[in-house]
């Protein structure tokens, strides 16, 4: 007799070839009538999730190592988080916090205000989007400087509206077409792999000399600099991660001239680090902070959090009609219960364990150049050829199929990195599964 064994709930099954027949159909729908601006990596078509588990329309199940771009924080349809959702829902959807007022988001802006680095008095702004968040942080900075130029950095993404698509570096396709951009300056961003040193508090240095001998020297008078906006982990252009000196720097640059320093924490906030903001690991304190994609679990909801001091601008000067909706609002506050009980902590150990054993993949495998990360944000470098470090996009883009192959979803970020940003419910089971499932994908790539 032969007895079935049911698949182990919090990990990958498929019970299909992908794509599935649903799969297919729904695609060639979508391809008919959607944008073809939008990009899919791959065919997966979302059914159901629960956790870091994603289910398709064909009942194929998958970890979930992409959490809708860094955004399910708390894994999927978490039961607090629904509950939260459902309560409010059966008492108001929406009411307008910028012309009305009610007690959960003055509640919620008391939290994020108290958490944000720096023991000074905050005064939140709540958008739908992070992108949202950072054209408030925009033209907040402009309205308190009185200056119109910005400084941004090559690889960084802020968003595709005006301001913030002035701001990303990432991509040209991103750019094309829509000119002209607002004045932004784009400065190096640290890449300890591709320029190494002995010291590696040295190689952050570079970007701090372009931005005060060139620059301010040659173009750009540092009196007509708002801000400087910055991703204190960087995330689409690879998930770079500088040393604490880069940062540090950076701030004394933005305190010798007056201008203000914007840290973008949209993907790297609400403890995908292992702390609830990323800026914590390098010390520093920013004058305003971007949060968005974590903040409430897939529901839409950014924050845009300044020094009170900051924040003077009048009634009537910045809103929206939808940011701050009271089901997001609620969603909100239950993950953040949920990452200061255990999902923060979670992401450091887990991220912990996960690093150890990914660290030692440039030994073992000849396509791996480097990997990095902090807590549940890690990426890993494809090359060609690890002497010269010559990138390989191919062999990210087929790394991130095979892996989709074998029921694992990512995501691919900077020229040529996959990306791992899992729900920070993500367990050692599930995460060594993932990396059991990655090495038998670079193996592959190798024969």
């Amino acid at each position: 007799m032969v007895t079935h064994i049911a698949p182990h709930p919090l990990l990958p099954h498929l019970v299909t070839p992908l794509p599935g027949p649903k799969a297919k159909e729904i695609i060639e729908r979508d391809h008919a009538v959607l944008s073809p601006s939008y990009t899919r990596c791959y065919p997966f078509v979302m059914k159901r999730g629960e956790g870091a588990i994603a289910e398709d329309v064909d009942s194929n199940r998958f970890l979930d190592f992409a959490a809708g771009i860094a955004v399910v924080a708390t894994g999927h349809s978490h039961p607090r988080v629904v509950a939260a959702i459902q309560r409010q829902a059966a008492e108001f959807l929406h009411m307008s916090g910028t012309d009305f007022y009610y007690e959960t988001m003055v509640r919620l802006a008391e939290r994020l205000a108290h958490l944000t680095p720096g023991a000074l008095p905050r005064r939140v702004y709540f958008g739908n989007s992070g992108a949202e968040a950072i054209e408030a942080a925009l033209k907040l900075a402009r309205m308190h400087t009185g200056r119109d130029k910005f400084i941004a950095f090559f690889g960084g993404f802020h968003g595709r509206t005006m301001g913030a698509l002035s701001l990303t570096g990432s991509k040209v396709v991103q750019r094309r077409g829509f000119g002209p951009m607002l004045p932004v300056y784009h400065v190096p961003y640290p890449d300890c792999y591709r320029f190494p040193h002995e010291d590696s508090a040295v190689c952050g240095a570079s970007s701090i000399e372009y931005l005060e001998e060139r620059l301010f020297k040659t173009i750009l008078p540092p009196e007509e600099v708002a801000a400087i906006v910055v991703e204190p982990v960087q995330g689409e252009g690879g998930y770079l991660v500088p040393h604490r000196s880069f940062h540090q720097q950076l701030r004394r640059v933005a305190d010798k001239y007056g201008i203000l320093l914007i840290h973008d924490e949209v993907q790297s906030g609400m403890g995908r680090t292992g702390r609830m903001f990323a800026s914590e690991h390098f010390g520093v304190v920013p004058d305003i902070v971007t949060l968005a994609k974590g903040i409430a679990s897939g529901m839409p909801l950014s924050a845009m959090i300044a020094r009170a001091d900051i924040m003077d601008w009048p009634p009537g000067a910045h809103a929206s009609t939808f940011g701050g909706n009271p089901v997001s609002i609620a969603a909100a506050l239950a993950t953040l219960d949920l990452l200061e009980e255990e999902l923060i902590e979670n992401a450091r150990l887990v991220g912990n364990h996960l690093m150890a054993r990914l660290r030692t993949w440039p030994e073992r495998f000849r396509h791996v150049g480097a990997v990095r990360g902090l807590g549940l944000m890690i990426g890993i470098e494809l090359v060609r050829d690890q002497a010269a470090k010559e990138r390989a996009p191919q062999l990210r883009d087929r790394l991130e199929m095979l892996s989709f192959e074998r029921g694992l979803l990512t995501l691919g970020c900077g020229p040529n990195s996959l990306r791992l940003c899992p729900p920070l419910v993500l367990t050692r089971e599930q995460a060594d599964c993932a990396a059991d499932t990655l090495e038998e994908c670079l193996r592959a790539l190798e024969h």
